[in-house]
Parts: C-alpha cells; sequence; structure tokens
C-alpha cells in the first residue's frame, strides 16, 4: 500500500514510513517469452530474468528484469510520454542492519555517499546532476537506503557513471576531514528534525519501549548521537563493506530509454564491480508484549497527547491488508469511530489510526492530541480508545465500509502511478522486498479480495484485548498529567567489543578495461513541448484552462476564489482559514461524516486551502467517478452549514493548534519576520492561520458574512488536468458554468510599508531550543514572469537557490552550522521580498549569521564568476524536461498563468531570456536588488544562551514577543522570561 505516516500530529515529526507489499509474488512472471536469440543479444554478464506486459490488468507497471554475473538486480520500465529518465539505487541496508551501539551508520552512509567518489569531487553529484537540469536525493528507513535522480533523457550514462562510481570506489575517496563535516551535518538534521521540533522524540521513545533490546528496530533511523560520536572512520568503511555490494542492491531504470543501449551501458559501468558478502534476508520479528507498558516523555509542548501501540504482523502478512481495513474503519477521517468520539465532540483536537508496516514488524498506532478546553485527561483519552475498541467488536463490519477501504486503495495506487519517479519507485521496493517487481499486482489483488470476516477475525486476533505501549507525551515539568505512572524503563546494552577491531578491511578494488575517470559526454538535449492548453471560458465568462494527462485514469479540478487572506479585516486574523476549515465540516445536505462517506466510496478527495491572495477547493478523482464527484464539490463551495456546533468546536481546536504552533521555532521566526517586514497589523504580517489572540476575537456572524461576500461571486478560474477528453470536462463543469460571478475590488492596504534602515537584529526567545532560526530579508519586488523579478530570481541561483550555492556550502558542507541554507525571493502581486532561511546549531548562531553577512557582502560587490553563470544557464535551461510531467505540476503551470494572467508560452519566453541574458545583465539585477547594509535580521533561539555572542556582532538587539510585537525596555526588564515560551 502507499506510504504511511502514525498520524497527522506526528507527520514531519516521524522518520520511518514504510511501503507495502507482500512478502512473496503469487503469480511470477516466466521466461516463456526470453528467446534464446534475446538472450545472447545480451551485453556480456547479464542475463535475463523475467518480463512483465501487464497482463491487461488495469493498474500495472511493465517492466524486464535482468541479472548481473556480480548479482546486481537490474529493473527497466520503458515510458516515452516524456523526454527523462529516473534512476533509483536501492540497498537492501537501512537502521535494521546495524549492530546495538552503532547505530545511525545506515543514514550517516546515505550522507556519506555525496561526498564524492575516487572520479568525483566533494559535492558534484549534485553539481553534475543539477548542471544537467535534474534532481537528485537519497533516503534511508528501517529496511533500506536509496538514491535517485530524475534527468533529462540524454544524461542517463551521466548517472549511471555517477551511480557506479560510488559503489564500486566510494572509500578510497573517504577522509577524516568528510567524515567529520557530515557527522556534524547529521546532528544538525537531528536538531532540526528531532530534538528542536515538537513530539519529534516520540516515535523512537515508542520504539526503544516497545522492541527488546538489541532488536533492529529498537533505535532511530538517524541513530543515537552518543553511538556516532563514538564511530570512527573504520567503523564506518567496515560498515559500507558489508552492505553496499553490488548483489544487495537494485537498479531501477525508468523513463524514455533505448533498453539496448541502456544494458551496454549498465554493463560496462556496473559489471566490473566485485560482489559483496552473500546477504541474508532478517527474519521476520513482530514484537511481542505480556501487558501493557507505559511510558512518559517530556516534551516543549503545549498539547499533551497520547500514542498507544499494538504489535500486528509483518510487512508482506496475508493479515496486512485487513489490519489495514480496519485501521481505516477505526480513525481513519471524518466518518471513522475515533474521530466521531474524540474529534467531532470536542473532546480532542486530533484522533487517529492507521497500521504502520515495516519488513521486520508491523504496528496498530492510535494517535490522540487532547483537547485542553475539554477539561478531560489522558488517561480519559485512554479509555475513550479503549471504548472505541469495544465498540468495534460489538459492530461488526459492514460490507459499505469495505467497499470505501477498497475505493480508496485503488485510488490511491492509480494516483500515486502518475509519475515515472513513482512507477519506479514502487518497482524497486517490490523487487527488494519480495524478489519480484510484480508485487504490486499481487498486492492490488490481496487488498481487493479482503472480506468482512478477514477484518473481524484480524481484529480478534491481533487488537482485542492485547497488550500495548502507551506513551504519555506531555509538556515539561508535568509528569502528573500522563495516562498512567511509568511502569516500564528501556535499557541499551552496549557490547564492550565487537570483535572486528584488529579486523583489516576486506577491500574489494575494481579491475576496469576503460578509464572510469572519464565523465560520459552526454547527447543532444531532448526537445521539450510545453504541454499543450486548452484556454476558454465556461458559460459565465469563467477563464478555463485544462491540460491532457494520458499516465493514469485520473482528473484534478481546481476552482480558484479570488479572496485570501490579504482580504482579512483588522483585527481578524486567521478569517479566511477558519472560514475554509469550515467549508469541511457538515454541508446543508449531510454531515461531514456522510459527506466523508460519499467521498470514500469513490475513492475522492476535496480540500479547500486558503492562500495569501486566492481560495482554491480541489477535487482529486479517478475518472470514472468524475460526474458522482462534481456535485460533491458543488455542494462543498456552495452549502457550508456553518453551524454553532461545528464553529464552536473547529475555533477551540484552531486557538490550540496556534498555541503549539509557538512552540517551534519555524512558526514564531515566520510570524517575526511578517511583523518586522511588513508591520505588525498588515493582514499578510500573519502567520496563515492568524494568532490566538486573532482567532479568539472572530464569530460566526464574521464566518458567514466574509463567506457570502466571496463566495460564489469571486469564483475567478478553473484549471484541470484530465485523462478525458475536453468537451467531457466542459460537460462535467455545468454547474460551476451557472454560477453568478463578479470581479473582487481590493482596495489598498492603508498600513505604511516599514523601512529598513541599517542592520537591526530581533530577538524571539525561545527557551531550550537547541537550534536557532535565522531569518534574513530586505524589501525586493513584486512577482514578474518575464522582467527583473525572473532576472533576480536568475540572479540569485548561485548565492543560495541550489544546493550547491555558496551559502550552503559554506554553511553546511564546509562549517557544519546546519542541515540546509537558502536564499529566495519572495514575489506576490502587490509586492515581493529577499529571503534568506536557515536553522543552525544553537552555539554556532553569531558565526553563521556573520558567514551569511559575509557572503551577501560580497556577492553584492562582486556577483557570480563565469562559471557559476554557465552552470546557472545550464542547470536551469535543461529542467524543462522535468518540469510538466505530473498532473501537479502542470497544474501548477496553469495556475501561475492564471493568477498573474501570464501568456500561454511564458515559460518558452523565459528561456529565450535564459539565453540572450549576459552575466552583466544578471549581476546588475541581482546586486541592483540586494542590500545587505539595509536588512532585517530574525534570530529565534535561546536568549540566554546565544544573545552575548550576538551583541558581539556589533548590532543593535531589538527584542520581539511570541505574537512579533517589540517588548518595551521597562516590560523587558520587570518580565525578563516574557518572549519565553
Amino acid at each position: 500500500m502507499q506510504r504511511t505516516k502514525i498520524a497527522m500530529i506526528f507527520a514531519a515529526a516521524l522518520l520511518a514510513a514504510c511501503s507495502k507489499g507482500p512478502e512473496e509474488s503469487a503469480k511470477q512472471p516466466t521466461q516463456d517469452n526470453v528467446s534464446s536469440e534475446a538472450q545472447t543479444a545480451l551485453p556480456a554478464g547479464i542475463t535475463e530474468v523475467e518480463t512483465f506486459d501487464g497482463d491487461g490488468a488495469e493498474i500495472a507497471i511493465p517492466y524486464t528484469k535482468y541479472k548481473l554475473a556480480n548479482g546486481l538486480t537490474v529493473v527497466l520500465h520503458e515510458d516515452d510520454s516524456d523526454p527523462l529518465v529516473h534512476v533509483d539505487v536501492t540497498y537492501h541496508v537501512g537502521s535494521n542492519r546495524e549492530d546495538p551501539g552503532r547505530s545511525g551508520f545506515a543514514h550517516f552512509f546515505e550522507h556519506m555517499m555525496f561526498q564524492g567518489s575516487v572520479n568525483v569531487g566533494d559535492e558534484e553529484h549534485f553539481r553534475i546532476i543539477q548542471e544537467a537540469g535534474g534532481t537528485l536525493n537519497g533516503t534511508t528507513n528501517t529496511d533500506r537506503t536509496n538514491y535517485y535522480e530524475t534527468v533529462p533523457a540524454n544524461q542517463l550514462e551521466t548517472v549511471l557513471w555517477l551511480e557506479a562510481d560510488r559503489m564500486g570506489v566510494f572509500l578510497d575517496a573517504v577522509t577524516e576531514e568528510k567524515f567529520e563535516v557530515q557527522r556534524e551535518t547529521v546532528k544538525n538534521e537531528r536538531g532540526q528534525r528531532v530534538d528542536n521540533r515538537p513530539y519529534g522524540r516520540a516515535l523512537e521513545t515508542m520504539y526503544a519501549a516497545t522492541y527488546a533490546d538489541g532488536h533492529p528496530y529498537s533505535w532511530p533511523v538517524i541513530g543515537w548521537m552518543e553511538d556516532l560520536n563514538r564511530a570512527d572512520l573504520t567503523d564506518l568503511k567496515r560498515f559500507f563493506l558489508r552492505w553496499y555490494g553490488p548483489n544487495n542492491a537494485v537498479l531501477t531504470i525508468g523513463g524514455d530509454i533505448d533498453k539496448a543501449k541502456t544494458l551496454e551501458w549498465v554493463a560496462k559501468y556496473f559489471g566490473p564491480i566485485p560482489a559483496g558478502p552473500e546477504v541474508e534476508n532478517l527474519p521476520k520479528q513482530p514484537a511481542t508484549l505480556d501487558k501493557d507498558r507505559y511510558v512518559t516523555l517530556e516534551d516543549n509542548i503545549h498539547l499533551p497527547a497520547l500514542a498507544m501501540m499494538i504489535p500486528t504482523v509483518y510487512r508482506g502478512h496475508e493479515d496486512e491488508p485487513a489490519l489495514d481495513a480496519a485501521a481505516e474503519i477505526l480513525g481513519h477521517g471524518q466518518d471513522s469511530m475515533l474521530y466521531q468520539s474524540l474529534v467531532q465532540t470536542g473532546r480532542a483536537v486530533q484522533a487517529s489510526v492507521s497500521h504502520s508496516c515495516k519488513e521486520l514488524a508491523c504496528e496498530m498506532w492510535f494517535i490522540v492530541i487532547q483537547n485542553p478546553a475539554s477539561g478531560e485527561s489522558l488517561a480519559e483519552m485512554e479509555q475513550a480508545v479503549r471504548d472505541t475498541l469495544v465498540e468495534f467488536a460489538k459492530r461488526g463490519v459492514s460490507k459499505d465500509d469495505l467497499v470505501k477501504f477498497k475505493a480508496g486503495y485503488e485510488s490511491g495506487r492509480v494516483f500515486g502511478l502518475q509519475s515515472v519517479s513513482g512507477k519506479v519507485s514502487t518497482l524497486a521496493a517490490f523487487e527488494t522486498f519480495t524478489g519480484s517487481p510484480k508485487g504490486i499486482d499481487d498486492e492490488i489483488n490481496a487488498y481487493l479480495s479482503v472480506e468482512t470476516g478477514d477484518v473481524t477475525r484480524v481484529f480478534d486476533q491481533y487488537i482485542a484485548a492485547k497488550p500495548a505501549v502507551l506513551l504519555s507525551i506531555v509538556p515539561n515539568g508535568k509528569p502528573e498529567l500522563a495516562a498512567a505512572e511509568q511502569n516500564y524503563e528501556w535499557e541499551r546494552t552496549i557490547p564492550e567489543s565487537y570483535g572486528d577491531d584488529d579486523e583489516a578491511l576486506a577491500l574489494r578494488p575494481v579491475q576496469d578495461s576503460f578509464d572510469r575517470s572519464v565523465q560520459p559526454t552526454p547527447g543532444v538535449n531532448p526537445q521539450v513541448e510545453l504541454p499543450t492548453i486548452q484556454d476558454g471560458k465556461l458559460k459565465n465568462g469563467v477563464r478555463l484552462l485544462a491540460v491532457q494527462n494520458e499516465e493514469t485514469p485520473t482528473v484534478t479540478v481546481q476552482a480558484v476564489f479570488g479572496v485570501g487572506q490579504r482580504d482579512e479585516p483588522r483585527g481578524k486574523a486567521g478569517l479566511t482559514s477558519l472560514m475554509t476549515s469550515l467549508m469541511n465540516e457538515a454541508t446543508t445536505e449531510r454531515s461531514a461524516a456522510e459527506f466523508a462517506e460519499e467521498l470514500k466510496r469513490l475513492g475522492a478527495s476535496i480540500s479547500i486551502n486558503a492562500g495569501d491572495y486566492d481560495t482554491t477547493v480541489s477535487l482529486n478523482v479517478l475518472a470514472k467517478h468524475l460526474d458522482k464527484a462534481v456535485p460533491l464539490m458543488l455542494e462543498r463551495i456552495l452549502k457550508p452549514a456553518f453551524t454553532e456546533e461545528d464553529f464552536a468546536r473547529i475555533k477551540q481546536q484552531t486557538i490550540e493548534g496556534l498555541q503549539q504552533a509557538r512552540k517551534t521555532p519555524q512558526g514564531l521566526a515566520t510570524r517575526a519576520v511578517g511583523a518586522v517586514m511588513r508591520g505588525p497589523e498588515h493582514p499578510l504580517s500573519f502567520p496563515n492561520g492568524g494568532l490566538p489572540g486573532t482567532v479568539a476575537e472572530i464569530t460566526l456572524d464574521d464566518v458567514t458574512s466574509y463567506y457570502k461576500a466571496h463566495f460564489p461571486e469571486h469564483f475567478g478560474g478553473v484549471t484541470v488536468s484530465t485523462s478525458l477528453p475536453h468537451d467531457t470536462i466542459v460537460k462535467a463543469l455545468n454547474d460551476l458554468a451557472q454560477l453568478k460571478v463578479t470581479q473582487p475590488a481590493r482596495p489598498a492596504i492603508a498600513l505604511q510599508k516599514p523601512e529598513i534602515e541599517g542592520r537591526t537584529v530581533y530577538l524571539v526567545n525561545k527557551e531550550g531550543a537547541a537550534q536557532s532560526s535565522l531569518r534574513l530579508s530586505q524589501h525586493a519586488l513584486p512577482y514578474d514572469a518575464l522582467g527583473d523579478y525572473y532576472l533576480a530570481y536568475l540572479g540569485n541561483f548561485p548565492l543560495g537557490g541550489n544546493f550547491n550555492s555558496r551559502i550552503n556550502l559554506n554553511l553546511r558542507e564546509d562549517k557544519g552550522y546546519t542541515y540546509g541554507a537558502r536564499t529566495y525571493l519572495l514575489g506576490e502581486p502587490e509586492e515581493g521580498s529577499y529571503m534568506f532561511s536557515s536553522e543552525v546549531k544553537k552555539d554556532a548562531t553569531a558565526d553563521a549569521l556573520n558567514e551569511v553577512l559575509k557572503e551577501l557582502d560580497t556577492y553584492d560587490g562582486e556577483g557570480m564568476t563565469e562559471t557559476e553563470f554557465n552552470y546557472l544557464r545550464s542547470a536551469i535551461g535543461q529542467q524543462e524536461a522535468l518540469s510538466y510531467e505530473t498532473p501537479s505540476a502542470k497544474l501548477g503551470l496553469l495556475n501561475r498563468i492564471l493568477r498573474y494572467d501570464l501568456p500561454l508560452d511564458y515559460r518558452s519566453q523565459q528561456g529565450t531570456i535564459l539565453q540572450e541574458t549576459d552575466r552583466k545583465t544578471l549581476n546588475k539585477a541581482i546586486t541592483g536588488l540586494l542590500e545587505p547594509e539595509n536588512i532585517a535580521i530574525v534570530v529565534v533561539g535561546d536568549a540566554a544562551s546565544i544573545r552575548a555572542d550576538v551583541e558581539a556582532l556589533g548590532m543593535p538587539i531589538v527584542e520581539l514577543d511570541e505574537d512579533g510585537y517589540v517588548i518595551k525596555a521597562e516590560e523587558a526588564e520587570t518580565a525578563p522570561d516574557a518572549a519565553s515560551l
């Protein structure tokens, strides 16, 4: 099944999610159609294993699978719909292959393998791929590590050369310096994603409390920092030699490929790499519990939460689909049992259930975020979960439950195959974990074959009355809020010796018959044509922009309304967001649960999102259900119930969520920058959802009046990506064409934009923060696709607009201060700004700030070099092959055309500007915009730890409170913690 997250509130905090798939393929492809002639035509050392043409299935990915003599598995998928290729190298090694006390090695190597190899210099992977117009990254989870690139089709050989170089000749390029820099980078990543994030340590705490000491899932993917601190370079090299051989890897290539030429390159670059040690699959190891385990985690949070987890089976087990169905019924969506019991009644802010699976074990997760306004405790939340389980046992499972579950599964699978990367990653995952890429076919059959009795049986067998691990996450200093007193302590046993200290490294030198140091020369850049855009109007004059999508039988419709945060009256910040939240609740025709059920039966989704200037209502649906889904979209737009009950609940939940957002440095920084740059009362200075105080002042009359002023009158346009004929779409949208519309009148905002004179530090105290959030900003240009804004965008690229930019390489790769740093332009219809953004180590706050200012000063004075100019021209110029592959990418193009009334071919015009503009002109554009001597500097961090170093930089410091308002001197003296959280 699609990758899953344990719960919405923890989505950003979770570091491990899992793809789902059966353990083995019930119906394997055969070699019947692999002729001896075809075999002999293959390059030496390559054998064809199996081929699959789709077998007439509605959801299938054709492929051919090969094996090299060194054990490397190769899977090829042909797709010439776009002139691009996606390459994925998956190594069957995740954190589950690590030894106790040596955690984090797999994730560490994900970083290290971007640091160059024998024939590829430091950071050259990023430079080469980005210069070719491609994208790249790597990910690690509990069970595997993968590296992937999407590039124009002519760059395939270069990608294969790069991947083979780090597979075969990586270790000789590893140095102690690179090792230390990346160790700091991983620490920064942990600080940003785990330690400095509310609930960030919840997952690792749960796993440590669930799995026995030494179990492969008992430590986090990112590792324990004391383990990485203890490791040395030899330990890491030994880990690489054990797990990163070709016989433990799957190379999957999809897109516009020539199979014969591709195999020739694979044989050339990967064939000479010696196999590594033999790798056996680990035994399945679901957790076992003899009684309930209660654990408490104190964290910097506002909303107490309860996470309850029950061990089940393992990925690919025959009962996995039925357990997924049980989770769906229990706690997925507004119609689910736990949502109705806790969220709909206002007892909780969020409540959900999910079944999360990994290679060795699965768990059923119950997540409840308490609503303090309800007056209930976490103990009562626990009882509510247990009561829901009892109710499920009495209620049983209906056929309609499974209709909704299967429709959602089918839709998720189809939408997940809209890109070549989605298809390639799916093939790679099934090959890695099941031994055949065809596993998706068997998985689909398994999910669509689930019966009501299966769900009841697995619930009784694995969930009902079974022991659980219950984690209470409570605010710091308040352990008494836990659901129950802690009764379990987890321990780590670290071996005194691993027995390999004196063991020589088993190096595997590569013997080549060619010069591997020579980078391939790519062929001619593919000719990329803009997607054909149907530009017309509905009967009511509303503009309709549509593009065809022939990859999957899907339709996405986006209706855009001319109302956004910019239109909110003073003192009502968050009104647009609150209105759209209520529009996602009950309608005058049915309850929120009934509406959710109708959507689930179609496998469709409807969302309403409030932006700065527009509000967008989006429908995603399989093409076969479009006619049934559009009326639901109209109901969502035209018939919100706006009940007192819904309003009181959503308003309270919104306020609690905004209080929680104050616990993140990033959230505080967003508001602080807005207040400094626009003025604290400007409607766009606030976070999208407002502030707790402003939302508290909003009434139901405010919401209904605001809605009536803009809906449906300010319906301004429709964008569509469709696999159906255009006439069919126009007919399906007929009801939208009947709406009476007018153009929104937007009076100027009667507020003076603050002048930014000199350099001033605006400090927001975030007591105990592990990192500091840095934001530097100045006024800039409104959006202009074909003028000075676009030239400045190009000019910024070398400074902070890509991974290999000056600022990122300085702060991340050279200094180890941060996990990432960037500069960018924020262009809006009326105004714009220029921004630097990064999360940095607490003790490097002042040093990082000083480095950024030096980089800005240098670039403002000298501009980009000729080398940087050529790099940006190549990188941006060749991106077009990747720009319009997916429906979402095409819709992004249409929405920008709609918002700014751009020419349909504006991207082609930008390409011409790029090729015809010289370096001097770009330098003039960006240096004419930059004013590093007049810049606002926002720092959010632990003031007690960082203030002295920041003061030493010699700039004035102004303290802001958590709402972005200046703390007066007398207030700061009498209330020194006024800005702390």
